[in-house]
């Protein structure tokens, strides 16, 4: 399989080494020197592309994937106010895409948890629920695109929280997520409910970027050849 990365930073670096190491062919490294690799004809050499940019550039490149006919696999976060129109533009023009906050199968498992550990406390008011999460500094997004995932899959079930804050919170609909950068951290995730008898706590702890970098790779790989809009939970049958 050819491989566009868009995105050439340590993540980019990460899905280079685990993509070759599994036989496939990086025919483009595209970073901000080399934006010229962005135009349709240097994109339509590869067979699917992988973007992990920033918020500001996300949202172009998956236009420019579309234009080149290259299904798209992005990681990027902080952009989500305009993945509707990405959306409807890749259904418009017959595209394969596929975002994910978070590529890690160990994170996906864990949303599962999340969803179904929400669908228990709906019926438990004794119990308030709060969120953390840790990075490393260089992080450009507070609160992180897997927290944001977490809180929202929350909110659908617990119907007395509201609205998530990305600070701490004394109001009763108020769903806290403390957001905290420490280095080296590649990511931590926890999820608590606490009452006045017991506290209930799920986490999930990173060790490195290769969990990411190896589910990104295998998600293009599902990915090329398909035309919609899907998610890890499509790659994991979840």
């Amino acid at each position: 399989m050819k491989i566009a990365l868009i995105g050439y930073g340590k993540m980019g670096k990460a899905i280079e080494a685990i993509a070759v190491a599994k036989g496939h062919e990086i025919v483009h490294r595209i970073d901000l020197n080399s934006t010229h690799l962005l135009e349709k004809e240097e994109l339509s050499k590869a067979d699917v592309a992988i973007e992990f940019t920033t918020p500001e550039t996300a949202y172009s490149n998956i236009l420019k994937c579309f234009d080149a006919n290259v299904p798209v696999v992005c990681g990027t976060t902080g952009w989500l106010e305009k993945l509707p129109e990405i959306k409807a533009q890749c259904l418009e023009k017959h595209q394969g895409f596929l975002y994910a906050s978070n590529f890690s199968v160990g994170v996906n498992i864990f949303f599962e948890i999340n969803k179904r550990l929400a669908e228990l406390m709906t019926s438990q008011p004794q119990y308030d629920v709060k969120m953390e999460e840790i990075h490393h500094t260089q992080k450009k997004d507070a609160p992180s695109g897997t927290a944001i995932s977490l809180a929202e899959q929350i909110l659908e079930k617990v119907s007395r929280k509201t609205a998530w804050v990305n600070e701490e919170s004394t109001r009763p609909e108020a769903l806290s997520i403390l957001s905290r950068r420490i280095d080296p951290a590649p990511g931590t995730h926890s999820v608590t409910y606490t009452s006045a008898i017991d506290d209930i706590t799920i986490t999930h702890t990173a060790h490195s970027r290769e969990g990411f970098a190896a589910g990104a790779v295998v998600a293009a790989e599902w990915l090329d050849g398909k035309k919609g809009i899907f998610t890890m939970k499509d790659v994991l049958n979840l």
